[in-house]
């Protein structure tokens, strides 16, 4: 899976995400420290151990660097980035009951304007998957970095 390449200075608007997500009740918005322990358990049992160890780092950035989705007080989605490397987005996920309803594009241009705004001019997408790569292609125009894969994960540890 190779990794992909944003270009943040051309990023489509965050307000109208926000908007759109607004008027289903949904609050997208950063974590905050009291919520972390809460938030690493949603995101090991909603998705892996992997990507619940990449949301913990995220905490430890200051501000941290995980944004949620909030839906009547329980978080439906998630998304960090600087978990692995500098100026690397990732992981996203979006509880099963909330997909379709466009809270990871919200997720994830909060986190690349977030990174924008911490004065980078592009974000990496670490290791992309074909079905994940085109959302990431059609949402913020981003592009495979060719031989990237395995990139920065060559050699991980798994359990």
């Amino acid at each position: 899976m190779p990794d992909m390449l944003v270009k943040l200075y051309t990023l489509p608007s965050l307000e109208a995400e926000i908007r759109v997500q607004d008027k289903q009740g949904i609050t997208i918005r950063r974590a905050i420290a009291p919520e972390k322990q809460v938030i690493l358990n949603w995101v090991e049992e909603q998705f892996n151990t992997c990507w619940m160890s990449e949301c913990d780092v995220a905490f430890k950035n200051a501000p941290p660097s995980c944004w949620i989705a909030v839906e009547n007080q329980q978080i439906i989605g998630f998304a960090c980035y600087e978990c692995t490397c500098k100026n690397f987005f990732g992981p996203i996920g979006v509880g099963e009951a909330a997909r379709g309803r466009k809270v990871g594009k919200a997720l994830l241009l909060a986190c690349l304007h977030d990174m924008h705004v911490q004065g980078y001019g592009y974000a990496v997408i670490g290791s992309a998957s074909d079905g994940v790569a085109e959302f990431y292609r059609k949402t913020v125009g981003a592009t495979v970095i060719e031989d990237s894969s395995p990139g920065i994960y060559q050699g991980m540890l798994r359990g």
